[in-house]
This record gives C-alpha cells, sequence and structure tokens, in this order.
C-alpha cells in the first residue's frame, strides 16, 4: 500500500514540462495522471498466488456441498502451494492485495461554493432536515479513493491447514466452517488522498520550474495553489502534521514576493515543496476494516 501511495503522490509532478503552461491546464493533467497512475500501480501490487489462494477456497467450498471430498482435498492442496510460494519469499507482506478499485470525486467548484454549500448543510441539520443535509455533504468530496482488499498472510495459510486436516478426516461441515471463516477475514483497505493536494503541488512543481522564463505564469500558478489548498480545508481533509494551511498559504506568499522581486526563489521553493510533501502525507488517510 505505501508503494501504491507514494508513486500516485508524485503523479501530478510528472505532468510538469518545465514551458509555461495554463494553470488550469497543468491542474487537469494532474488528476488525469494520478488517476491513471492509482489505478496500474494498484494493479501491478496485486499478489497473483494470493488471488488463486481466495478463487480454489471458494472451489472447495463448491466441492464440499457437492460432497466431493477428493477434489476439495486435491484444490484446497493447490490453494496451500500457491500461499508457501508467498511464504517462502524474503520480506512477504503482511497482507497480500488480491483485489482493487479506484473512484475518483471531484467537487467542481471555487471557495464561495465550497462555503455556501456548508452553510447550507447547517441549515438544513438546524432545521432538523438531516437526511437532506447528508445527501448535500456527501457532495463535499474532492478525492482519489483506492480502495484494496488484502489476504491476512498471518492467518489464512493456518486456516487452510486445519481445513485441509478436517477434510482428511471426512469433516466437511467443520472444514466448510473454517473456509468460510478463513474468507471472512479478508482486510478491506481504502486510502484517501485529497484531489486539491494532488493540482496544487502539481501547480507549485511548474511554478518552480518555470519562475524564471515566465514570472506571470508561475505567479497565476502560486495563486490557484493557494485556492487549492483553501478547498481542501474547507472539505475537511486536515492532517495531524506540525503544518498548518496557514504555514503553507505563507511559505506560497514568500514565494510569491521573492519572484516579484529579485527573483531569487529557488530554496524558498525547495523548502515550500519540503513542508507540503510533509503536510499531504500526513493529510492523506488510510482506514482498514
Amino acid at each position: 500500500m505505501k508503494k501504491i501511495l507514494s508513486s500516485v503522490l508524485v503523479a501530478s509532478l510528472l505532468v510538469t514540462s518545465g514551458f509555461a503552461t495554463n494553470s488550469k491546464t497543468i491542474s487537469s493533467d494532474a488528476l488525469k495522471v494520478a488517476k491513471k497512475d492509482a489505478k496500474s500501480t494498484s494493479q501491478m501490487s496485486v499478489v497473483q498466488e494470493a488471488v488463486e489462494a481466495v478463487i480454489l477456497t471458494q472451489k472447495v467450498l463448491v466441492d464440499i456441498a457437492h460432497n466431493d471430498k477428493e477434489n476439495a482435498k486435491k484444490d484446497i492442496e493447490k490453494a496451500i502451494g500457491k500461499l508457501e510460494v508467498v511464504l517462502a519469499k524474503k520480506d512477504a507482506p503482511v497482507m497480500l492485495p488480491i483485489d482493487y478499485s479506484v473512484n475518483a470525486v471531484e467537487f467542481q467548484a471555487d471557495v464561495s461554493t465550497i462555503k455556501k454549500t456548508i452553510d447550507a448543510v447547517k441549515d438544513l441539520l438546524d432545521d432538523g432536515k438531516v437526511q437532506a443535509a447528508r445527501a448535500l455533504l456527501n457532495t463535499l468530496q474532492s478525492e482519489i479513493d483506492i480502495s484494496t482488499v488484502n489476504l491476512p498472510l498471518a492467518s489464512y495459510p493456518q486456516a487452510l491447514k486445519l481445513a485441509a486436516s478436517y477434510l482428511h478426516d471426512n469433516k466437511l461441515k467443520e472444514a466448510q466452517d473454517v473456509l468460510e471463516m478463513a474468507l471472512s477475514t479478508l482486510v478491506h483497505t481504502t486510502v484517501v488522498i485529497p484531489i486539491p493536494l494532488i493540482t496544487a503541488e502539481a501547480l507549485i512543481a511548474d511554478a518552480q520550474k518555470i519562475a524564471k522564463k515566465d514570472k506571470e505564469q508561475a505567479l497565476k500558478h502560486l495563486e490557484l495553489a493557494k485556492k487549492e489548498l483553501k478547498k481542501a480545508e474547507l472539505l475537511g481533509y486536515t492532517s495531524s502534521s506540525d503544518v498548518t494551511y496557514k504555514i503553507l498559504d505563507d511559505a506560497i506568499e514568500k514565494v510569491e514576493k521573492e519572484i516579484k522581486g529579485k527573483n531569487k526563489a529557488e530554496k524558498l521553493f525547495e523548502e515550500l515543496i519540503n513542508k507540503f510533501k510533509s503536510f499531504k502525507d500526513n493529510a492523506t488517510t488510510s482506514s482498514s476494516k
């Protein structure tokens, strides 16, 4: 999962070219690349042996339902063998991704509209219209969600071995119960990446590249980056980091001031990018169930 997260978070930087580019184009391209990268990296992270082990587990349950003990034994031995291959690898992960989905929801509105929508939600709640408020509140999202189904390597193989033992003892019901329990232990993880932070990062990166060649466009990038940060703040994408939205906003303004002056902003850009990365990593959330 860390590999997925790291790859997606830097995806927006890949779209910048070093030539003056419209700020909206930078933002749009950054989001497209981030979505594509999230899908491709998630797909590559899937462990095929784990996928096949789960499919075989489901097949064993079908075998048991048909009272086909011989095929049940063969299939569960194959499933165990698939996971033994993974267990034999050095530094085998605790969780093995077997499936994924990537969903992007973008709230395409300016800061003013977001504020008005939040106020409307509050008014609905004050009037006791909870469901209407809930429906409106659900629109206040601008994020890429990477959802992964994971096989727990610490327990799943042991469950298969226990079920295999029951099968060899002709205890089909016990084997069925163990396998159903094993399938219920699959862990669902979701990583939420705020889109405003992806676009702001891309804008800052491109501003750094073109600051010497095109001051005006670099300043436009930074102005839009500040608006994206404000959107992220209003939408509730907060961070446990000491780096706050105010600190980032102040850092951008320092860069803007230097660009307007002698334009020796290289060090300030580096400081801004480092602060931004720290904040962004902490604002990106992960949950499991």
